[in-house]
């Protein structure tokens, strides 16, 4: 058993209480938005072709394949005067605020990667254990409430961080070699780093975790389950013993995620390209990628605006299909942007992909945190971003091979597109979200099934006490 004993009622938090213990979050954002909408143009910037991208972004997914589950599995069984997820939230911010500091002066292709890896790394460290931190702290029926209110967090810090590089690039000189990262950018890591630090040391300041109640039990446990070895040997046995709607959800993971990572790596370049017209190293180039981080704040925007009405949402049409539309808004927008031609309409679309993205960091989590045992939240959570990366994987292996061998410019698909194999790739993401959209409709949500009977409610009591 680890944390506190099985039964134990967790009392509501106010808003502000669940305000605090997410604000993390916005910092947290502040890495992942500079990182997404920016590391791509950095690595042309140092000379990488488009189909050298994927494989350059491959140590992120391959970061976090390792690091969830090890760090969710330590977090289980952690206890010092810090708490039991606070000292992972330090440890990556302290990792991360580096890395963001080093990213803009790198001056290699292989540095940049190398730091890219630190970087996914140490926000790993951090994030995972606040997914758990939500079903720590908070009743059953607050947790939708607790896992929307990070998605606000990341809407509003990602809409700050993706509008820096483009804020600051129309007050700052414009750079003028290809190889050269600009200085917009390089301010923009910088401002990132400390916002980072800051929102974790206020979660850190102002929230209480709820000690083991048996602490000499919770010792004990700890010390049998010491070692490489024996945290391998249960992480395994954890995997394999998945609870139903894990697995389901799994598939929708898995689709979701292939359509953002093809977002993440080529929606700058597109429109950088098809957009402005530019090329690295022109004005036209720096302005089309700092317009794309304009966009990402669009559908950061949206997605902090849309977390204030998703629990509502969710508690008339249920979390499944609330789901499965929100993904099939964020389809037909990322689609649509294979046929603008303006950049205000790229706005527009990525009010869909906003929708979107306000659901897929809420809803899973929170059908999910009701189906898991007790004393697994932080090993499961680590678990359920297998789903998330390995179809990142996935996509760095093969789009690379895919632009350069099928998706080339001549090809019918390209040439549909308007030439460019950059499109035809957000166009498949579209498509990966529709499908999960569609899978949706085979998850079972705990709180949906008849969870009112008594033997339910029992099962719901010790998992949430768990912490």
């Amino acid at each position: 058993m680890n944390g506190s004993a099985r039964g134990v009622q967790r009392s509501h938090l106010s808003f502000w209480q669940i305000w605090n213990m997410s604000f993390g979050f916005l910092g947290i954002q502040f890495g992942w938005a500079l990182q997404m909408a920016n590391v791509s143009a950095i690595y042309e910037y140092l000379g990488a072709d488009a189909h050298q991208i994927p494989i350059l972004w491959l140590a992120a997914p391959l970061t976090g394949l390792v690091v969830q589950p090890i760090i969710g599995h330590l977090s289980d069984n952690t206890w010092n005067r810090l708490g039991r997820r606070r000292p992972y939230f330090l440890t990556g911010a302290l990792l991360a605020s580096f890395a963001l500091i080093a990213m803009p002066n790198s001056s290699a292709l292989w540095m940049a990667a190398g730091l890219l890896w630190v970087m996914d790394a140490s926000i790993n460290i951090s994030m995972e254990p606040f997914r758990a931190f939500v079903a720590d702290l908070l009743p059953p029926e607050q947790r939708t409430r607790g896992f929307a209110m990070q998605a606000l967090f990341i809407g509003l810090g990602a809409v700050i961080a993706s509008m820096l590089p483009w804020l600051l690039n129309s007050v700052l000189p414009v750079g003028g070699s290809g190889a050269t990262i600009p200085l917009a950018v390089t301010l923009a890591f910088y401002t990132g780093a400390f916002a980072y630090l800051a929102a974790v040391l206020w979660t850190i300041f102002t929230t209480t975790e709820y000690p083991p109640d048996d602490l000499e039990t919770f010792t004990r446990m700890k010390a049998e389950k010491a070692g490489i070895a024996a945290a391998a040997s249960e992480i395994f046995r954890d995997m394999m013993a998945m609870p139903q709607t894990m697995r389901r959800l799994a598939w929708v993971q898995i689709f979701t995620w292939l359509g953002l990572f093809c977002m993440w790596l080529y929606f700058g370049v597109a429109v950088a390209r098809n957009i402005f017209g530019g090329t690295p190293g022109t004005q036209a180039y720096e302005q089309g990628i700092a317009w794309g981080g304009n966009c990402f704040a669009m559908y950061s925007a949206v997605c902090f605006a849309f977390s204030f009405a998703l629990p509502v949402v969710a508690e008339r049409l249920g979390r499944r299909l609330t789901h499965g539309l929100c993904l099939l808004t964020g389809a037909v927008g990322l689609v649509s942007v294979a046929f603008v031609t303006n950049k205000y309409l790229l706005l527009v679309s990525m009010v869909g992909v906003g929708v979107a993205w306000a659901s897929v960091l809420s809803m899973p989590y929170s059908i999910l945190a009701g189906a898991l045992p007790p004393g697994k939240t932080g090993i499961y959570m680590g678990i359920f971003n297998f789903f998330i990366v390995i179809p990142e994987i996935l996509a760095a292996l093969v789009f690379g091979p895919l632009m350069e061998n099928f998706l080339t410019n001549e090809s019918s698909l390209v040439r549909l597109l308007g030439g460019d194999n950059r499109l035809a790739a957000l166009v498949i993401g579209g498509i990966s979200l529709a499908v999960a959209a569609a899978l949706c409709a085979l998850v079972t949500d705990p709180a949906a099934a008849p969870s009112s009977s008594p033997t339910h409610g029992r099962v719901r009591s010790s998992a949430e006490s768990s912490v």
